[in-house]
């Protein structure tokens, strides 16, 4: 399934529900959904830089697509990092580098979030993003 497909998903999700505390349920059962990182990855380098919890991400390239892992301390740190999983792990390299982001505003999850988890946010998409990038060099350079 494309990037915008799954993000058009997620905004179908989220609109079922009118309530922002019901939405914040929804997005910590998506963070128990999450595909965890190996404990092993759990190191410093992988923590994502500028956010208020701590968050690791993992990624690596799997027959051309981009595989995401990550675990956070916090549920809804969790939840936010499962959505991005969600849209843009299994990917090829160079659709997650071009991805719009727009379906995060869409869901109205950055203007509900606090300033210091709407920084993390974007810190989470920039380092997927870099990761996805790393990626798109490396095969190019085959």
């Amino acid at each position: 399934m494309s990037i915008s497909k799954k993000q058009q998903e997620i905004v179908a999700e989220f609109s079922l529900f009118d309530d922002w505390m019901d939405k914040y349920q929804h997005l910590i059962e998506m963070g128990k959904t999450l595909p965890l990182i190996d404990a092993s990855e759990k190191t410093e380098d992988k923590l994502i830089k500028g956010c208020q919890s701590k968050v690791w991400l993992h990624a690596q390239l799997n027959d051309d697509r981009v595989v995401f892992t990550a675990d956070s301390d916090a549920v809804i740190t969790k939840g936010i990092i499962a959505i991005l999983i969600r849209v843009f792990s299994m990917q090829p390299p160079e659709a997650v580098v071009q991805a719009k982001t727009d379906f995060i505003d869409e869901i109205g999850l950055k203007e509900h979030l606090s300033p210091t988890r709407a920084n993390g946010l974007v810190a989470m998409i920039k380092q997927m993003k870099l990761y996805a990038l790393a990626f798109e060099t490396q095969m190019n350079e085959q």
